[in-house]
């Protein structure tokens, strides 16, 4: 096909996210909905929430961008009715193109008039060329037969659309300063994303989900972030509410191993706890 050097079509490539965008046909009436990047699905355990008498899903994906999170919620808030909305907030999803985050719900989910006008929106040849093959997939069957393992080398894919990473430890090291920076397209699509939310009547809540203290403390605007997004709605910043350990709570630079994810779940339903949001 003419367009196959810049087609990008991976089904179940990232995160889980076939698996996930199949289970979420399933759920209705939950009490909290989750979105964001890998620090959603790799960060809220539905397991520890059901424990505290909660029902959620988790629409995490990975790179997942104030544009993909829009597209989502336009599929999905009406089927779900969330009590609660809680958006993970990682500046990197401000910095990124979405392109890589459209290329995976491209592939590993229906396409609509959602994915459509994400299409139109990046103007990308790779997301243009996957969303024509995708479509084309959907209108033959060809994607119906495809079922994901649940087991894809050290992930495990968690009903409610949470992936548990088996045991590992990071290795500290240092990383050099700089600035985020970001873009005004993804911030304009967040703010429409707020809006959305909010006129539903549904509260939002938006969190920061830990790293590693060495590569957060790196970052030089840290506190201009946490102004920005108090400005939009009721945040919180983990970073700066726990303390912990490189090694012991992290897999890696970026993401929780399932010590940091169980100390992070309960002291987040403590503290929406104790401000009465749940």
């Amino acid at each position: 096909m003419a367009f196959q050097p810049n087609l990008n079509y991976q089904q179940g490539a990232l995160g889980h996210a076939n698996t996930r965008l199949k289970e979420v046909e399933e759920f209705t009436d939950i009490d909290v909905l989750f979105l964001g990047s890998s620090h959603a699905y790799r960060g809220f355990d539905p397991r520890i929430f059901k424990a505290a008498g909660l029902s959620t899903f988790n629409l995490g994906s990975s790179s997942q961008t104030p544009i993909q999170s829009r597209l989502l919620l336009n599929r999905y808030l009406a089927q779900l009715t969330p009590k609660l909305v809680i958006y993970e907030t990682t500046p990197g999803v401000f910095e990124a193109d979405g392109v890589e985050s459209a290329l995976d719900i491209i592939s590993n989910s229906r396409n609509d008039t959602s994915t459509l006008l994400m299409t139109l929106k990046l103007k990308h040849i790779r997301i243009f060329n996957n969303f024509i093959y995708g479509v084309m997939r959907d209108l033959f069957g060809l994607n119906d037969s495809y079922m994901e393992s649940l087991n894809k080398g050290n992930d495990t894919y968690i009903t409610g659309g949470y992936v548990e990473k088996e045991m590992l430890h990071f290795k500290t090291k240092s990383f050099e300063n700089r600035n985020w920076n970001f873009s005004d397209n993804q911030l304009s699509e967040f703010e429409a994303m707020v809006t959305m939310i909010k006129n539903a009547g549904i509260e939002l809540i938006l969190v920061r989900a830990p790293v590693t203290p060495s590569l957060y403390n790196s970052f030089q605007n840290n506190i201009s972030f946490d102004d920005l997004m108090s400005s939009y709605s009721t945040y919180y910043n983990f970073n700066e509410i726990l303390q912990l350990d490189d090694s012991f709570h992290f897999y890696d630079s970026n993401h929780l191993n399932q010590n940091g994810v169980d100390v992070f779940n309960h002291k987040l339903i403590g503290v929406l706890q104790e401000s009465q949001r749940l």
